[in-house]
């Protein structure tokens, strides 16, 4: 109990020292640790198991749009790189090559994918050619490796796990449409599954990825303030397909560019789940992808008839899908009540001796702590009702939190005072211009383009910064 009880105690309060209380709890609840390698990580049990449940129900909304899930190589050869000059550009400082093949020097070096475009590419170039082969919706879940210079568990890792969607498509029409498709799928998983509310818009032209004409994006706010780019939707044109040389014979037997999209999601959202929901006693899960929802606690388990009862409920709520473990250590209640915290499991149920004779067990929700006696005979019906009750309080909570920490500006004095004295996001007016963007960063100390919301407010007729007209209001924030 002691060891526990000290580790509990040792998190640094989140309000303190932010980033040391998110290592505190990425260590307490198990979730990675590190290699002798920077930057690439070990995904503890803990850790993986919500990857998996992220990945079972985004892969189940991919699926119900027509996605095909395949596997590429992690090798790409240095000359296929090169073929997109803006791609490779973009990627340049963060590629790691291979350049030896046992004891003997390659003949050309070969890049550990930091990304998969060109390798989807080089496949369509050989694969597609007419009309009839077209849409190709493909994903792959696999890692990545880029070579960062500053590292951080989950937020930015040098091998990182993901899934890459991409697809090409016979109009730039139908590709946009996929483009938005898979972006509102990002959208709706984030806020329904992960409890995260979001801000979701359009990229500038100096924040869009590399050889992209356009960028759409989920951002999510962190409690300390700062954005967290949580999932991206590109669509590409035919700027790759022209450099790869991908066309297919349309119905009129004439020769067309296919156009081309990508879309992301990374372990980065775990981060995300940790930073917008965690507290001082560690990891809160949202019920929809923890992955235990329930920790059975018996209470007295040395008495007669209390672990028997305790197991004949795991028995029932597991045949209900409701997703259960039951801690029958020796250690003591206070010690088990401690780690189901720090593990961030959902709810508790407590049951003893006394709550058997009155036919009842006390459950104790991990998001607010509050307690609640439940019929045994109710609980079947009563906890999965629980469960999404948590489940909609986290993502009020966290949107309260979003909103009351978005402000306005609409001169860089206001601007300037307002990221100095407060921490969250801020909505201002912009011309469009990259230096203006630019100068906004700078002056802010660091505060730059997140994107260009959808939902448009007119705050302004001027930029910002230069007093031009202005084009759009766009939401400024730091960020990891």
């Amino acid at each position: 109990m002691e060891k526990q009880k000290k580790y509990v105690e040792s998190i640094t309060a989140r309000d303190v020292d932010f980033a040391q209380w998110y290592t505190d709890v990425v260590k307490g609840a198990k979730l990675c640790d590190y290699t002798s390698v920077k930057g690439c990580l070990i995904y503890e049990p803990n850790g993986y198991a919500i990857w998996e449940n992220i990945q079972k129900n985004l892969d189940k909304r991919f699926k119900e749009t027509g996605v095909e899930n395949v596997y590429l190589p992690m090798l790409i050869p240095e000359n296929l790189l090169q073929k997109e000059k803006d791609h490779i550009e973009g990627f340049a400082p963060e590629v790691a090559w291979v350049t030896h093949g046992g004891l003997e020097k390659l003949e050309e070096r070969l890049c550990i994918r930091p990304t998969s475009e060109v390798l989807f590419c080089d496949y369509w170039q050989k694969t597609v050619k007419s009309y009839r082969d077209l849409p190709k919706v493909f994903n792959q879940w696999n890692s990545v490796l880029r070579w960062e210079k500053t590292t951080r568990p989950f937020l930015r890792s040098r091998e990182f796990l993901w899934q890459e969607g991409h697809t090409i498509h016979a109009s730039a029409k139908e590709a946009e449409e996929r483009t938005l498709m898979m972006l509102n799928i990002y959208k709706d998983f984030v806020t329904n599954d992960l409890a995260i509310p979001l801000i979701v818009g359009k990229k500038t032209e100096s924040e869009k990825f590399a050889g992209a004409e356009s960028t759409y994006t989920i951002e999510a706010m962190m409690h300390d303030g700062k954005a967290l780019q949580s999932g991206t939707s590109h669509f590409f044109g035919s700027d790759f397909a022209e450099a790869f040389g991908i066309k297919f014979l349309n119905k009129n037997n004439e020769l067309e560019t296919v156009n081309q999209t990508s879309w992301g999601l990374s372990t980065r959202i775990i981060g995300a789940i940790i930073m917008v929901h965690g507290d001082d006693s560690g990891l809160v899960l949202p019920p929809h992808i923890a992955p235990t929802q329930v920790r059975i606690i018996p209470i007295a388990q040395h008495k007669e008839g209390v672990l028997d009862k305790a197991n004949e409920l795991l028995n029932n709520l597991r045949e209900n899908s409701i997703r259960v473990d039951i801690d029958v250590t020796d250690k003591t209640p206070g010690w088990k009540f401690s780690e189901q915290e720090m593990l961030g499991i959902p709810a508790r149920i407590e049951i003893g001796p006394k709550d058997i004779e009155k036919g009842i067990v006390t459950i104790v929700r991990r998001d607010n702590r509050e307690k609640i006696e439940i019929k045994i005979s109710e609980l079947n019906t009563k906890l999965p009702e629980l469960l999404e009750n948590i489940q909609k309080n986290m993502y009020n909570k966290a949107k309260e939190f979003l909103d009351t920490h978005i402000d306005s500006a609409t001169t860089m004095d206001e601007m300037i005072e307002k990221f100095n004295n407060k921490h969250g996001f801020i909505k201002a007016m912009w011309c469009g211009s990259e230096d203006c963007e630019e100068q906004i960063k700078a002056e802010t100390g660091g505060a730059g383009s997140r994107c260009i919301p959808f939902e448009q407010e007119h705050l302004s007729d001027k930029c910002v910064y230069c007093g031009k007209e202005a084009k759009h209001m766009v939401i400024w924030g730091k960020s990891y």
